[in-house]
């Protein structure tokens, strides 16, 4: 297999390797292994998603960043958070709550993963403007009544 590099990359490739008195063969192994391989924390479910979004383009990434729970799940998640507060949540209520959390909580495991992949490209990161339109003043914290 031949592959072609640009000369910064092979550059800092064989500064690696002689840091580490390893072979430049060994730290590209090593290198492509941990970038295509999602951390021991991240679900089993999200795990291959995670490494396969090494491969998509910046400007697939750049769409991954941006919020993916629909305006309609923002605003019931918002309306069962406040019942919540208010009453106990039906059972029906309380497993559709569940649902909302965990799609919101892998979206933003998405959105995160995103943009780390992107900073690591080089690209600048602002500081909310993927992050807007998010689900937003409710804590999602809370605990689900029953």
């Amino acid at each position: 297999m031949t592959v072609r590099l640009p000369a910064s990359v092979v550059a800092k490739l064989q500064r690696a390797a002689d840091l580490t008195y390893r072979t430049v063969d060994d730290i590209v192994a090593t290198t492509v292994d941990a970038a295509l391989t999602a951390p021991p924390s991240v679900p089993e479910s999200l795990a291959a998603e995670f490494a396969a979004m090494h491969l998509l383009s910046d400007e697939a990434l750049w769409a991954m960043a941006r919020p993916s729970l629909s305006s309609a799940g923002q605003h019931r998640l918002r309306q069962l958070n406040h019942a919540a507060g208010e009453r106990n949540l039906t059972e029906a209520e309380t497993s559709e709550q569940t649902a909302l959390l965990e799609e919101y909580h892998m979206s933003v495991l998405r959105r995160a993963q995103a943009l780390a992949i992107l900073a690591q490209r080089g690209h600048e990161i602002p500081f909310r403007a993927p992050l807007e339109n998010s689900v937003d003043d409710q804590s999602f914290d809370s605990e689900i009544t029953t």
